[in-house]
């Protein structure tokens, strides 16, 4: 397994372990009443944070113990089309967003919109980027 296929694993399982974290903390706090008056930014930024970092440490790991060497032209373009397949989720979140800033939803829902697509996009595109390290990449 390259070093960039460990990162897309890494990526997209930190994304998932983030987001359920984030999902588990706020629903049980709701408690009965709607999920938009539950306090959630402060879980918000911390399970953000805490993805981040731990993708950074996890990368930095992978790194260490990785015997292959430096990327290649198939890794770059692997990369690239990780990255267009998931940003069409940063599109869907985007749109979301302006769809429910302009029907003046609260900002619970706004803000959980983004999240929630941003998580998908990482995911995605970690799965992109897996399935053609696994079954083969044909640039187009």
């Amino acid at each position: 397994m390259t070093h960039e296929e460990k990162r897309a694993w890494i990526l997209g399982i930190a994304a998932m372990a983030s987001y359920a974290v984030y999902l588990v903390l706020v629903l049980g706090r709701a408690g009965g009443r709607p999920p938009a008056e539950v306090p959630y930014v402060a879980t918000l930024l911390w399970t953000v944070g805490a993805s981040i970092v731990a993708t950074i440490v996890a990368s930095i790991a992978a790194a260490l113990v990785s015997k292959d060497g430096a990327k290649d032209q198939r890794d770059r373009e692997i990369g690239r089309f990780g990255e267009y397949v998931g940003h069409s989720f940063v599109v869907i979140g985007a749109v979301a967003a302006l769809l429910l800033a302009m029907a003046e939803a609260p900002h619970f829902w706004i803000a959980n919109a983004v999240y929630l697509c941003f998580t998908l996009s990482a995911i995605l595109g970690s799965v992109a980027r897996i399935f053609a390290y696994r079954r083969g990449f044909q640039p187009w």
